[in-house]
């Protein structure tokens, strides 16, 4: 089982048809599984983990 790191959590809204019916409905976080250099498996967004790389490139 991964860890999750980041804090997101999904956002509930409204689906809304033709007839302007209200559904609910969720969107969930964008969170992929990455493995860290001590080779634990961790859960992260990808806004995250774009920044990480950014971070790692420019190191």
């Amino acid at each position: 089982m991964a860890k999750k790191v980041t804090s997101k959590t999904p956002l509930f809204g409204n689906k809304r048809s033709h007839s302007c019916k209200a559904t609910k409905h969720a969107q969930k976080p964008n969170l992929q599984k990455i493995k860290t250099d001590d080779g634990q498996s961790v859960r992260v967004s990808t806004r995250e983990l774009r920044t990480l790389k950014k971070i790692e490139k420019s190191a």
